[in-house]
């Protein structure tokens, strides 16, 4: 058992990422190699009742280390050989990754068969859930225009964050609603960085294969395979575009003679001056006109078909905080006192 450890660790890149943490010894904090015992323990030996999701990167169960501390634990897939170095890089990239709202990488095993990533436990389920079903358990509440506006400025805040501040800067490539996580206050946490990558400073551009999900998938990368941080800021403006619809980026409830994406039906609307029709009724109740208008623009602006033409995600961000300044009430005393329980769509 102990050779097989040991063959595991090597193959999932153990060596490498031994090198690289301490080649960033000072840089890091609290950045855990697990053992494959300790690790056992947390989550139950990958005991079924113990799920709270599945994804296209692996599955991720709910666990408890030692000192009582919540996590969710990610069984990654089996990672390639030819990808061992650009798999060590990202995980030494999201141990230094430190924002109030991006999902926390806490430490990793690789003496598994596969690597297995653990993170903070987010436990109020995805935005998607909340925009699309208000999933509060039993009750239905309307999703106030103050909470709109204020996740909406902890993702762009996220993502400006791994844009521009970090010592690397991070393009996330997979923006969504239910990669966006809700912690026990209903704090935004942007998460499941599984496809994301880091670039030099000198870099424009990312040239890959094109990954994502259709509905956010910036039509300038796909048509190029060349992602940069204006592909995230389109991702971005079509979760805007949800957030002030309440309607799913690509639906089939829409009538015959609609287009089915979100982004197409709502820069029309904006074009033909009806934008009132698509938005959702809370959302024109409660904001006030400039307010919502504001929103509005600036969705449009990050979907702008050119790239170029599209603001950084730092513009994007302070464009927020001002918006927000300008509106006292920011929170709803009612939403975030229930700790919900964890819908089939959380992802890490």
């Amino acid at each position: 058992m102990k050779k097989l450890r040991e063959k595991f660790f090597k193959r999932n890149g153990g060596l490498l990422l031994q090198q690289q943490l301490l080649a960033k010894e000072g840089t890091i904090e609290k950045a855990k190699i697990f053992t494959a015992d300790e690790l056992d323990k947390v989550y139950d030996h990958f005991n079924a009742n113990r799920i709270v999701g599945r994804g296209g990167q692996g599955t991720v169960y709910k666990g408890m280390l030692i000192d009582g501390q919540i996590v969710a634990v990610k069984k990654s897939q089996a990672v390639d050989e030819n990808q061992l170095e650009p798999f060590i890089n990202e995980v030494v990239i999201l141990f230094q990754i430190n924002h109030r709202n991006v999902v926390k990488l806490l430490g990793c095993c690789l003496e598994t068969e596969v690597p297995i990533l653990v993170y903070e436990f987010i436990p109020n389920g995805t935005l998607f859930s909340l925009i699309h079903y208000n999933n509060f358990g039993d009750e239905l509440i309307p999703l106030s225009w103050d909470i709109r506006l204020r996740i909406a400025s902890e993702v762009a805040s996220a993502l400006a964050y791994l844009h521009s501040a970090t010592s690397i800067p991070i393009y996330h490539r997979d923006i969504k609603s239910i990669n966006i996580l809700l912690d026990e206050k209903f704090r935004a946490k942007v998460s499941d960085f599984g496809t994301s990558r880091s670039i030099s400073i000198d870099q424009t551009h990312l040239t890959t294969i094109v990954k994502g999900t259709f509905g956010y998938l910036d039509p300038e990368y796909f048509q190029s395979s060349q992602f940069t941080d204006k592909s995230d800021v389109y991702s971005f403006g079509v979760v805007l575009a949800e957030l002030s619809t309440e309607q799913k980026p690509i639906s089939f409830e829409v009538k015959d003679d609609e287009d089915r994406s979100l982004v197409t039906r709502f820069l029309l609307y904006i074009e033909e001056n009806r934008i009132m029709e698509i938005l959702d009724k809370e959302v024109s109740k409660q904001g006030k006109m400039k307010d919502v208008m504001a929103i509005v623009l600036l969705a449009q602006r990050c979907l702008n078909l050119n790239g170029k033409k599209r603001p950084t995600m730092k513009e994007v961000a302070m464009e927020l905080d001002t918006i927000r300044a300008s509106h006292p009430q920011l929170h709803s005393p009612r939403l975030g006192l229930k700790t919900l329980e964890v819908d089939s769509n959380f992802t890490v």
